[in-house]
């Protein structure tokens, strides 16, 4: 570990400074490098000039790959909630901000990317933003590359086109901040090489020459007070002490000079140094660089940057600029409405100098005192008839509006009527009106008043039978503005009450309460309560109200946003604010133009101290306006640009905090481990700001991608990059152990709870402070204002108080933060908190055991088990506990002394390494004598680990993978439960969890859906990641079982092999609580290998298209695989599709006539089983085929089609030969009778036979027709029967007692009789199949006339060619919109439901004819394969009412909401008497299908690009759908069964008896993805 701690900083050193000259930071915008732009002039080169000429030079040999940050936006643009904040690392060399965005999500319609961050070089302005055009591609990831160079807060946002026409709609902003560039001096190690601390004197943690970048964790804080650290000349000393304790930068409170309070924080003036801190008479023209000199001293010869506060909300009350510049400060003069609290607050002042002759007490000593004088001061407001801000003077209204009726001047009401309403009424009416001004301004006594003449015209208005009567009116009006003043002295009673409430809890706390200051006397110049206002008295007459200014506090709960001097708040009438009665608030207004100087002068201010000190921290944080701080400090950055900024916020809320450390880029918010009231909530507070990331952390290893970086500007190299995705962060935390306006530990906990307190804080990965004293065991909270003592100097001597172990503690933090020790656990057992702090890839590290001192009194152990950690080393380090001989320290007039505490070392812990059968261990046992507050430090260290391991498990997975066909994939990536079990015999099925579920898939899809979120939230506290620790069983079961299945699958010898290689070194040598990670390590790695080589294997449009294409695809490979009980051959096993999972995964359920998206095998194989003119839709391995389905043909027809047109050299596959399952006269026979397999077709054949057969006419009986093949349908059902109508050319068939298309669902409940009752027969002609048939006829007709089909018709009555028939779907299937159009088409107008559609059927049965007219989603298909059969018009009216009536969420309603049969949640486990429910008869008439959705936009991109509103410019209509596909995109990345589901219930609820994954809805959205992609090409 030594040799560790011995490398840190030198290694950052040579590692992290950049050589190139054009990364050089600088601290003064004057002092960038020139840059020539002609030859007669010269600009400053900024970083991000540097940043832009370091992506457009050579690459050079050494450079390392390129950081690549990915952010991931919303579909609208915006950030998703969780990454509404980004925090980047500092540019030590410029890296790469990557924007990326889903394809047509709505953000990319003409999209426009904008930020302030200068991404073209130059200059950052708040207001300037830089533009980059979003790419337009449907098809593949839409990403922008940012090169970022240099820190700042900046934002962003998405432009785009809106939904209205000409509208430009733009997305929620977004924040980036980047983190500062900190440079310090290295150290030397803190530890000897046999881990012992080592003083400064034995050469530890000294300053060296070279220089180290610091990151934000490695900050180390001290907090001190100028005025108590004596004169510049004695600040050395100070140095002397901060640095050789370990701290790395000091936080000085406010150096300027001071205000009467004396209070660093009540600044006199902004731009003078206090001249206290200097010793005799100072040049005030050198003292600005007296002070650099010294902090410059304090950072190059004692490793200490410099961080000051800097207060913009107020100066001090005697601030002399405030005489010239009154306006810069909140007055009744230019804030009106603070009258009445100004006047009270005087009033509060006269009362407080007029108690002695009253004969009021001027001392509180009692609660009567406080009593009395509330009494008597409540008394003395009244008198003042302040009420008179609110209300409006009754007589004088008489008499304004008497004045205007007899002058006979009106102005007409024009507001709602008023005619004979109540005086109540009226009144209501007048008070929304604009009758009456003023109301609740308070800036004047009676200054709510009327229009005289507008208030006679409502009167006239209200009361039209007396408008002769004056004097009637003008009683009326005074009964009006009676009802009005009504709540208006009840919110004058109100505010009173409030504010003397308020006045009495401060009077109570400032003079009685023990905790309080117990003021003496009450005086005029100590008054009751502090003054709200500061009364300047210029020379000369002068107004009052322009030179009382409102003094600046803080309300509790308040909200931060909005300025309490401001109306509407009435804080400072009501006294909420808590004063500080030596500050004045300042003015600022909306910006400079409302107070020029104020905001000159404060600019000044800032840029002054950013050029002297490294960071800020904003003092009040919370109640600074928002915009004034963005502008200081951006003009502060302009100064320095890598000006760390820190803050406390008292906002009471996370989401309010962000908004300040969004806009300001505030670098660190302040957090406070005295906050915590026991160990529980410490370990708690320091688990959620210094964890780190948890130990065996999987982001960093499981989630960046190597990738080639284009060049951001388009000219430069193409360079290797890292990329890692964005998450969205927490605000980085700064953990004080105390800060320095908070109680001690004394008085609050214990003296000795410091100590562990101390400990804790420093192993935690974040910056950390303290305040000077808390080391020096100072026993109170020191007073800013009072306190005029000087610290006492103890360095690392006897009377330090814990500063030696804080030291070794402030050592050892830095050197984990430099060396990347960022992995952390914290856990609590009673009293005792332990922190572990390691090495990702090293895993050494150190243990802290901390025994905290919450309460006073204790001595003893506690109980605390002993520690054991596997597989691990540990070596005793140092250990301290601390003793007081009193708690009580002399008071001395002069210095600053802590308690007398004794630093007491523990001696050497012995920890033994103990053998074990599972893996040897290490026991650490806490010592005996362990009081509260005491801590112990070791040095841990896995033992035996495989350094190269990470590496190991990453590697080779391309080979492992990369000769795997996709059914070997199916096996390495899917295989549900019921698949897996059927393939092996019942031998392997999907892994359990305990406390969690059984995984989806046996393959790695099933893995990684846990692991995803796992991996990016670092979730190890995940039941998965639990039994990874408690056993080798997740290891063994991967390679297990694809070794069990080489024999089958040959090819899975090499992964397997893959894996065992990995297992095995995993187990030798890793420790339990790493296994997690490793296993994420080793199943992402080869997940990612097997999707590549499963996307390779696709065509061009899939691996290179976005995620939502190719995850579709997968969806191919995760249905296609080998199982024992289906087959595409009855005598072996073959590799077949399902149609779903989990339900059509194995047996006869397998493969269903409709799917043909495997290929040419399947077309083959279920050509071969052609009987009676039919393709079964039941293949069962071609062994007991059905046939009783009418579409089946069609599909796969249409399916051969899209083959021939896709394939390399479709159309050979027409000449393929087929033997053919059954006998030529459709004869039943075994599959291995001799009859079977006996004769050859050719494809062509085959399709020529399915047309032929059908246009002679089809008729039979299923065979083995009864309960053994069917037990659910009646013996009608099994009688088959179809024909071609040849007055139209449709192909009918079907009865109502069978169901022969998609939608066939039987009915199967005895109890509601339903057995044997179709849900949805559609008998008659199907409109898919008469679009399926057109499409197949026009396909073949244009075979045949070249000559590619050997056919040229069918054979009827007469030869019939492919283009004879009387097709005219248009008047037999449209229904049209107009009533008075009905005789142009057959249409029966009494059983119409709905017009503008298409019928379903044509044609439906005796008794059903009703059912032709329901409106579902089967007509799009007809649209998509043979679109020639619709009117434009007709078909667009009818896909828009289909958009709007039956789209759903993640696919289309089957049925038509306002049909009488819709019935949406299908629950095939109701048996109820209900039937269009019973047993799920309604599969199919509500229920939302996935696979519709595909063609439903098929049929909208073909009829809307070419007649509709993407006519003139497609982009329209494609971004409108692929903004209906965000929905399945959405479910298909987060769904662990990573596919489409088959249906849902009404309105995309879930739906348990659904396949969760289908092939049809996941092939069909692909289909219409690839349309698109196929548009973009041919453009």
């Amino acid at each position: 570990m030594a040799k560790v701690s011995e490398q840190v900083d030198r290694s950052v050193a040579q590692k992290q400074v950049p050589s190139l000259p054009q990364l050089k930071q600088t601290v003064s915008s004057t002092s960038y490098p020139l840059q020539t732009l002609d030859d007669n002039a010269v600009t400053p080169k900024t970083p991000a000039d540097e940043g832009k000429e370091f992506f457009l030079s050579t690459r050079s040999e050494d450079e390392r790959p390129i950081c690549v940050y990915e952010l991931r936006l919303d579909p609208d643009g915006g950030p998703n909630k969780d990454r509404s904040y980004i925090r980047l690392p500092p540019a030590y060399i410029p890296y790469i901000l990557r924007v990326s965005l889903d394809a047509g999500t709505p953000a990319s319609k003409n999209g426009v990317f904008k930020t302030n961050f200068p991404l073209d070089g130059g200059v950052f302005e708040r207001n300037k933003f830089v533009e980059r055009k979003l790419p337009s591609d449907f098809s593949k990831p839409i990403q922008v590359d940012l090169p970022i160079s240099h820190a700042g807060a900046f934002m962003y946002w998405v432009e785009y086109d809106g939904e209205v026409a000409g509208e430009r709609a733009k997305g929620r902003e977004g924040y980036f901040n980047i983190d500062p560039i900190l440079r310090t001096k290295a150290r030397s190690p803190i530890l000897s090489s046999d881990l012992k601390p080592l003083t400064p004197a034995q050469g530890g943690a000294v300053l060296s020459p070279e220089i180290v970048y610091l990151p934000l964790d490695g900050l180390a804080i001290l907090t001190v007070v100028s005025k108590w650290m004596g004169p510049i000349s004695n600040w050395r000393q100070h140095f002397t002490e901060a640095g050789d304790r370990g701290y790395t930068m000091l936080h000085w409170t406010p150096l300027q000079e001071r205000g009467s309070s004396n209070s660093p924080y009540s600044i006199k003036d902004q731009k003078i140094y206090d001249p206290s801190i200097f010793t005799g008479s100072v040049n005030p023209d050198t003292v600005d660089a007296r002070v650099k000199e010294i902090l410059h001293v304090a950072k190059e010869e004692y490793g200490l940057l410099n961080l000051t506060d800097v207060v913009l909300n107020h100066t001090a009350s005697d601030s002399p600029w405030l005489i010239d510049h009154p306006e810069a400060g909140y007055s009744p003069a230019n804030t009106p409405h603070l009258t009445p609290a100004f006047e009270l607050d005087t009033a509060i002042l006269e009362f407080s100098s007029s108690l002695a002759s009253k004969g009021l007490p001027t001392q509180v000593r009692s609660e009567s005192d406080v009593d009395v004088l509330m009494t008597n001061l409540a008394e003395s407001i009244k008198a003042r008839n302040m009420w008179q801000y609110y209300v409006l003077d009754v007589e004088r209204e008489k008499e304004v509006v008497k004045d205007a009726i007899k002058s006979g001047k009106f102005v007409p009401w024009s507001g709602p009527d008023v005619a004979g309403k109540s005086i109540v009424a009226l009144a209501k009416v007048v008070k929304t009106s604009s009758v009456v001004a003023g109301l609740n301004e308070l800036g004047l006594r009676y200054g709510a008043r009327s229009n005289g003449e507008m208030a006679a015209g409502f009167l006239k208005a209200a009361s039209v039978n007396i408008v002769n009567d004056v004097d009637t009116l003008v009683k009326m009006w005074g009964r009006v503005v009676d009802v009005i003043n009504v709540p208006l002295y009840e919110e004058w009673e109100k505010d009173m009450k409030i504010a003397l409430d308020h006045v009495k809890n401060r009077l109570r706390y400032i003079r009685l309460k023990e905790n309080g200051p117990k003021l003496g006397e009450i005086s005029a110049s100590c008054p009751l309560v502090e003054p709200y206002f500061t009364r300047l008295t210029p020379p000369g007459p002068f107004d009052q109200g322009k030179y009382s200014l409102a003094n600046n506090g803080w309300i509790w709960d308040a909200n931060p946003l909005q300025n309490f001097a401001l109306p509407p708040s009435k804080a400072y009438l009501r006294r909420e604010v808590i004063v500080w009665g030596d500050c004045v608030k300042l003015r600022y207004g909306s910006g400079p133009v409302d107070n020029p100087w104020l905001w000159e002068h404060m600019m000044s201010y800032v840029r002054m101290l950013a050029a002297t000190f490294d960071g800020f921290r904003i003092d009040n944080c919370h109640s600074t306006p928002v915009h004034v701080g963005v502008a200081m400090l951006d003009a502060a950055r302009i100064v320095n640009a890598d000006l760390y900024v820190c803050a406390e916020l008292f906002t009471g809320s996370e989401d309010m905090d962000l908004v300040f450390v969004q806009k300001l880029g505030i670098n660190s918010l302040v957090r406070e481990a005295g906050n915590a009231h026991d160990p529980k909530e410490f370990s708690r507070i320091m688990y959620r700001y210094g964890l780190g990331k948890p130990l065996g952390s999987m982001d960093g290893a499981c989630l960046t991608n190597m990738e080639e970086l284009d060049p951001p500007f388009g000219k430069g190299p193409t360079r290797p990059c890292i990329v890692s995705p964005l998450n969205g962060s927490v605000p980085h935390a700064l953990m004080y152990d105390l800060t320095h306006d908070n109680e001690s530990y004394l008085d609050k906990r214990s003296a000795e709870h410091a100590l562990s307190v101390a400990g804790i804080v420093t192993f935690g990965y974040c910056a950390i402070a303290s305040v000077k004293g808390f080391d020096d065991l100072h026993p109170k909270l020191l007073n800013l204002v009072e306190e005029k003592r000087q610290y006492e100097l103890t360095q690392l001597g006897e009377n330090s108080g814990i500063a030696r172990a804080k030291r070794l503690l402030n050592g050892l933090h830095r050197e984990m933060v430099l060396g990347g020790f960022d992995e952390g656990h914290y856990w609590q057992e009673g009293d005792y908190i332990l922190v572990q702090r390691m090495h990702p890839t090293t895993q050494k590290g150190y243990l802290l055991i901390a025994r905290t001192a919450f309460s006073k009194g204790s001595k003893d152990r506690g109980i605390v088990n002993t520690i054991e950690l596997s597989r691990t080393r540990a070596r005793f380090v140092y250990g301290a506990s601390i003793e007081f001989l009193s708690y009580k320290t002399l008071y001395d007039p002069n210095t600053i002394r802590g308690l007398p505490g004794k630093l007491v070392e523990i001696p050497d812990v012995v920890v033994p390494q103990i053998s074990h059968d599972v893996a040897p261990f290490c026991r650490i046992t806490v010592p005996d004598y362990f009081p509260p507050g005491s801590i112990l430090i070791f040095e841990v260290e896995v033992q035996n680990l495989d350094n190269e391991l990470d590496t190991f498990c990453a590697s080779d997975a391309d080979k492992a993978f990369g000769n795997l066909d996709l059914v070997d994939l199916n096996v390495i990536l899917y295989r549900a439960d019921g698949e897996e079990r059927d393939a092996t015999s019942g031998l392997i099925g999907a892994y359990d969890v305990p406390g969690f579920v059984k995984l989806t898939y046996c393959g790695l899809e099933g893995w990684m859906h846990p692991l995803r979120h796992i991996m990016k939230s670092n979730d190890l506290g995940h039941p998965l990641c639990e039994n990874f620790r408690q056993g080798l069983w997740a290891l063994d079961y991967i390679y297990s079982r694809l070794q069990k299945q080489i024999i089958q699958f040959p090819k899975l010898a090499q992964p397997a092999q893959w894996f065992k290689e990995r297992t095995e070194r995993i187990k030798a040598s890793v420790p339990s609580y790493l296994r997690p990670k490793y296993f994420a390590i080793l199943i992402s790695t080869a997940y990612k290998a097997a999707r590549c080589a499963a996307i390779e294997q696709c065509s061009e449009f899939v691996y290179t298209g976005h995620d939502f294409t190719q995850n579709l695809a997968m969806c191919a490979i995760q249905m296609h695989g080998m199982v024992q009980s289906a087959s595409l051959d009855p005598a072996k096993s073959t590799p077949s599709l399902a149609a779903g999972l989990p339900h059509f995964g194995t047996g006869w359920a397998r493969c269903w006539g409709r799917n043909f998206e495997g290929a040419k095998k399947h077309i083959l194989a279920f050509a071969s089983t052609l009987k009676h003119g039919l393709i079964p839709n039941l293949l069962d391995s071609l062994r007991k085929p059905r046939y009783n389905s009418r579409d089946s043909p069609w599909w796969m027809l249409q399916n051969i089609q899209d083959y021939v047109a896709s394939a390399p050299d479709g159309l050979s596959i027409l000449s393929e030969p087929v033997k053919r399952r059954f006998p030529i006269d459709d004869t039943w026979v075994e599959w291995d009778d001799s009859r079977a397999y006996a004769y050859t077709s050719t494809l062509a054949e085959i399709i020529q036979e399915i047309l032929q057969r059908h246009a002679s006419g089809i008729a039979f009986r299923e065979h083995d027709a009864g309960p053994n093949l069917d037990m659910q349908m009646k013996d009608e059902g099994f009688d088959i029967k179809i024909r071609v109508d040849w007055d139209t050319g449709f192909i009918f068939g079907g009865n109502q007692h069978n169901c022969g298309t998609w939608m066939d669902k039987m009915g199967e409940s005895e109890k509601a009789g339903t057995k044997g009752v179709p849900g949805t027969p559609r008998d008659g002609a199907p409109v898919e199949i008469t679009g399926l048939l057109k499409s197949t006829l026009r396909w073949l007709d244009t075979l045949s006339s070249f000559g590619s089909f050997p056919f040229k018709g069918v054979e009827a009555t007469g030869e019939i060619s492919f283009t004879d028939s009387s097709y005219d779907p248009l008047t037999c299937y449209y229904v049209p919109l107009n009533a008075g159009d009905d005789s142009r088409y057959d249409v029966n107008p009494a059983i119409i439901n709905r017009r503008g559609i298409y019928k379903d059927v044509y044609g439906s049965g005796p008794g059903r004819e009703w059912s032709d007219y329901q409106f579902r989603p089967n007509f799009p298909i007809a649209m998509t394969v043979a679109p020639e059969l619709f009117h434009t018009q007709h078909a667009l009216h009818a896909l828009h009412l289909a958009d709007q009536v039956l789209r759903s969420s993640l696919g289309m309603k089957t049925l038509d909401p306002s049909d009488m049969q819709y019935r949406p949640q299908y629950d095939n486990s109701n048996d109820t008497t209900d039937q269009r429910v019973a047993k799920g008869l309604n599969y199919h008439n509500g229920p939302e299908w996935g696979w519709p959705l595909g063609y439903f936009l098929r049929a909208y991109l073909y009829f809307d690009t070419r007649f509709g509103a993407g006519k003139e410019d497609t982009t329209q209509t494609l971004h409108y759908l692929h903004k209906i596909l965000l929905t399945p995109k959405h479910h298909i990345q987060t769904d662990p069964w990573a596919g489409i589901p088959e249906l849902t219930n009404k309105n995309g609820q879930y739906c348990a008896d659904s396949c969760n994954t289908q092939a049809w809805s996941a092939s069909t959205l692909l289909d219409f993805l690839e349309e698109v992609h196929k548009m973009a090409s041919c453009e």
